[in-house]
């Protein structure tokens, strides 16, 4: 079967990285959460006090982002995609509120987008892959042969990020979610790089209302249809 890319973009705390791991795994593609790479050049800047309040320090990252370098590795137990910064297994710390609160910050410095996308074109290079972020469809692979946004009501996707929160025994308000989610959807919709937007030839999958392995299956089905076209076409 003809392999392809598959990009997923959407709103923040949908589940997509949940949901194109999952994607990635039954078709054996490889799975890039870039949304985590962005979480750990934010981990980087807060390691190195780069930020005063809200306010990151742009020219010293710049400075800096020789030295950050991102990686993924395989969770032998698991067999799920991990996030190294610098050779340090990150995955757990970058998904704090802590990161999520300062991230959008940094995603949206060009010089960090850039060096970034670069990265990702590299990976995908291959094909065989499913990765998922806010401009991967619009910038990253704007000729992906599946398109997927995703989206979900404020209150579903601050719910969510509670119930995560409090399984991993992080502490956290809802009205406190429900406010970061709100801001990072203002901030990533309107910043002046590669802002948050639906390609035209996007799918859309509003999951508010869906289970997990509805959205799953709703994935499946999709991706399977455009390879199993693509492959009879180049037969």
């Amino acid at each position: 079967m003809k392999q392809i890319i598959i990009a997923i973009d959407g709103l923040s705390s949908c589940g997509k990285s949940s949901m194109a791991k999952e994607l990635a795994r039954r078709l054996g593609y490889t799975y890039i959460d870039t949304g985590a790479m962005y979480r750990a050049v934010t981990l980087y800047a807060i390691r190195q006090g780069l930020f005063n309040g809200d306010i990151v320090d742009a020219d010293a990252l710049e400075r800096k982002m020789s030295l950050v370098n991102v990686s993924f590795g395989v969770n032998a137990s698991t067999g799920r995609s991990e996030t190294y910064l610098n050779g340090e297994n990150v995955e757990a710390e970058i998904r704090r509120m802590e990161v999520s609160k300062h991230v959008s910050a940094v995603s949206s410095l060009p010089f960090v987008r850039s060096a970034l996308v670069k990265l990702q074109r590299q990976i995908g290079e291959k094909k065989g892959l499913v990765m998922d972020g806010r401009d991967i469809g619009t910038v990253v692979f704007p000729n992906a042969e599946l398109k997927i946004f995703v989206t979900a009501t404020p209150e579903i996707r601050a719910k969510r990020r509670l119930d995560e929160m409090k399984a991993k025994g992080e502490e956290a308000s809802f009205d406190e979610i429900l406010a970061n989610v709100k801001s990072r959807d203002y901030q990533d919709t309107n910043r002046s790089v590669s802002p948050l937007r639906r390609a035209p030839d996007a799918l859309e999958l509003d999951n508010s209302d869906m289970t997990i392995a509805e959205q799953n299956e709703w994935l499946l089905q999709h991706a399977m249809s455009v390879i199993s076209s693509i492959s009879e076409k180049n037969d």
